[in-house]
């Protein structure tokens, strides 16, 4: 199973924090895939991110208003273009990693089956704002979701045959603006998983200090208020693993101790490694049984079940 990295970039251009990124990707190579959704290949800047640039006959037209339909095209193309890809990250060009590599795969192999998106009843007055175009639906539907998150594939399935086969719908919802804050929660809904999914933010946002209108604020300075609130939404949530809005000004001692402390700590990297080996072994065996035959599954449980006792006592 792998992770996709979608990320929707604009404007510039760019990943404010690219270097940070290839050095935290590079850990975990062998299960992650990059996506970059762009507004123009011929002005891109970076080699890096031109190689992992998702077709031109892939890429949409995008405003803050409608991102919905990059979504889908990005999600398509990481779905048919790796069929391992079990989790799809939705990331922005001032998103940056904000745990460690090693901390990520383990919550990778922990709630691959999950997706992880902060779903609640909309916060905006649906009678006055025509975000998603919420006064048409009914008002069980009236939900929102932050706009950056993890959604497990069989979610991603959801989302595209929500759109083939309520497609007025999908497209009142979309025409309304700001309808990635809404529509993902409702598709959720609509096929009864708000109870199955991790209702949490993957991203540290500090909504309190807003930067405009429409903007959370952007870390720049990384002084103390900024390291107090990012320590207080890690310590609150133990599904962060990303951090946005940040300023290319944000010093980058303090993102690499953040993301790098842990697995420099010998005990708690060994402790995470022997966690992150159990994981994947039991992810491969469940996987592995799954496709047998239950003649060829029960010497294989003997053998899961000793090798569990061993690991307890050895």
């Amino acid at each position: 199973m792998k992770i996709a990295l979608c990320f929707m970039i604009s404007g510039e251009q760019i990943l404010v924090k690219e270097n940070i990124w290839k050095e935290w990707i590079d850990v975990n190579s062998d299960i992650i895939n990059i996506y970059f959704h762009y507004k123009d290949i011929n002005t891109i800047k970076s080699n890096w991110i031109k190689k992992y640039a998702i077709p031109n006959a892939n890429v949409v037209e995008t405003s803050y208003f409608h991102m919905v339909p990059a979504y889908l095209s990005t999600l398509s193309y990481a779905a048919q273009h790796d069929l391992d890809n079990q989790w799809f990250c939705l990331l922005t060009d001032t998103c940056v990693p904000i745990i460690s590599p090693l901390k990520f795969r383990e919550m990778f192999f922990k709630y691959a089956a999950f997706s992880i998106i902060d779903v609640r009843p909309a916060w905006w007055n649906v009678n006055f704002h025509k975000r998603a175009n919420m006064s048409r639906l009914k008002k069980e539907f009236h939900l929102g979701n932050n706009p950056w998150f993890i959604l497990k594939r069989e979610d991603v399935a959801r989302c595209f045959m929500y759109a083939s086969a309520n497609k007025p719908l999908y497209n009142l919802i979309c025409e309304g603006g700001v309808a990635n804050e809404s529509i993902f929660s409702i598709i959720l809904h609509t096929f009864n998983q708000l109870d199955k999914i991790k209702k949490a933010d993957t991203h540290v946002t500090d909504w309190a200090r807003m930067t405009t209108a429409t903007s959370p604020h952007v870390f720049t300075k990384g002084d103390k208020a900024d390291i107090d609130f990012i320590e207080k939404t890690m310590h609150e949530n133990k599904y962060i693993m990303f951090l946005r809005k940040i300023h290319k000004d944000f010093p980058e001692e303090i993102l690499n101790d953040f993301i790098w402390k842990e697995d420099h700590d010998e005990v708690i990297r060994e402790k995470r490694v022997a966690r992150i080996l159990r994981l994947e072994r039991n992810m491969f065996w469940e996987k592995w049984a799954a496709s047998c035959s239950p003649v060829l599954f029960i010497p294989v449980a003997i053998t899961m079940i000793a090798s569990a006792i061993w690991y307890v006592f050895w």
